[in-house]
């Protein structure tokens, strides 16, 4: 079939190897094995699978249901919680998250989203990327830790009573106190888990008490895992900025509906944006009504990388089309494609496992009937650790039944 590679100019009649699980060759010259099997991909088209880099896949079921939700836990501060301790791999999302193309994405706990309610907290714990194919977790790990989530807090002057369905209003002065006491105590615990992991590094366990959660936190202050932060208005992003540039924090921004207006400051600082899906409202009654669609055109020209995100469960089918409709409305095609397969890759430190067709990395592509960013467009095959994956899935199966009902 036509390979696009991602990684080069796309080939023309070309063939993908996959060997244990790894991709072992491609090109137009490329000899099959005897022994293999083959599939005959004349007229399709072959791509790197789809990653979505925020999720809640696996943590949350039936958001109405709390019995099948585990996206947070009690308290603001549990950087100690690793996503993938939770995840049902049963969950009736995955397939039908993986029949869009979608091969991996992170489970991200504590990020809000559209099917998300209550308390996120202000460390939410540690996402986890994963394959969206296997029988247990230990199958479907891609990186068990591979960002610590940080939901930056807000100076608020409007709340929502969910008890009466009311908005109340509250003075500037105490929504700066509640805004300060956070960033206060966030400092707190960075400070005190640089001390604690000067302490790992010198004696013996026996020299200190342990203490699980500023554990979690010391490869945090180390740099050696990034912090994904929340934060939508720019003063939210500068500050959240500011606040890692000065503990030395590697910072990924997570939703960033105005980051286009401190985009010089990201590009500066080389910190890259998970961005919201581009058909969010926008935040202000006067913004335009395509603010948020031509944000990554934007972002693309100023050189901020950045990938797209679905935020949730219920649309991360919708992955591909988000970035379809950026580039409707300015962004190459080229960094599109990038954004929902190279670009994640690279963001959460996994560009030489995934994201592109390249020797060695692992098999996790899709073959199509044309674009993976078009609404229309079908997967007709799907690869994850060189497995031919199964595309049945609820919503398949619904269509199936209600298709063929009795006529009247």
């Amino acid at each position: 079939g036509k390979i696009f590679t991602v990684a080069s100019a796309p080939i023309e009649n070309g063939t993908v190897i996959i060997r244990d699980g790894k991709i072992a060759a491609v090109g137009a010259q490329v000899e099959t094995p005897k022994d293999a099997q083959v599939i005959d991909a004349t007229g399709l088209q072959i791509y790197p699978g789809l990653f979505d880099p925020i999720t809640q896949m696996g943590l949350r079921e039936i958001g109405a249901v709390s019995a099948t939700v585990d996206t947070t836990e009690t308290g603001n501060y549990n950087p100690d919680v690793v996503a993938a301790t939770a995840i049902s791999p049963s969950s009736e999302h995955i397939p039908v998250t993986r029949a869009a193309g979608i091969t991996e994405v992170l489970a991200v706990p504590a990020s809000g989203g559209m099917d998300s309610f209550g308390s996120t907290g202000v460390i939410g714990g540690q996402a986890s990327a994963i394959h969206l194919a296997g029988w247990t977790i230990e199958d479907m790990q891609l990186k068990k830790s591979a960002a610590m989530v940080i939901n930056w807090p807000e100076i608020s002057t409007k709340t929502f009573d969910f008890a009466t369905f009311t908005r109340k209003e509250k003075p500037y002065t105490e929504a700066k106190q509640e805004y300060d006491k956070q960033v206060n105590e966030l400092t707190d615990w960075m400070e005190r888990a640089r001390h604690y992991a000067q302490a790992m590094g010198h004696g013996g366990p026996a020299d200190y008490a342990r203490d699980l959660k500023l554990e979690a936190l010391a490869p945090v202050v180390r740099g050696q895992l990034p912090v994904l932060v929340f934060a939508d208005r720019a003063r939210e992003i500068r500050n959240a900025v500011e606040f890692c540039d000065r503990q030395k924090l590697k910072m990924i921004l997570a939703g960033g509906l105005e980051a286009y207006k401190v985009k010089d400051l990201l590009r500066a600082k080389n910190i890259p944006v998970v961005l919201r899906p581009v058909l969010t409202e926008p935040l202000d009654e006067d913004d335009a009504y395509d603010r948020l669609l031509t944000q990554p055109a934007e972002l693309s020209k100023s050189g901020v990388k950045f990938s797209f995100g679905s935020f949730d469960n219920s649309f991360a089918r919708r992955l591909g089309q988000n970035a379809a409709n950026a580039v409707a409305y300015g962004l190459p095609y080229d960094e599109a494609l990038k954004a929902v397969t190279l670009y994640p890759a690279q963001i959460f430190g996994l560009a030489e496992e995934v994201g592109t067709l390249e020797n060695g990395k692992i098999a996790n592509l899709v073959v199509t009937n044309g674009d993976p960013l078009e609404l229309t467009t079908d997967v007709k095959y799907l690869f994850i650790r060189g497995q031919l994956t199964s595309l049945d899935n609820r919503q398949k199966r619904l269509f199936e039944k209600y298709e063929a009902r009795p006529k009247p």
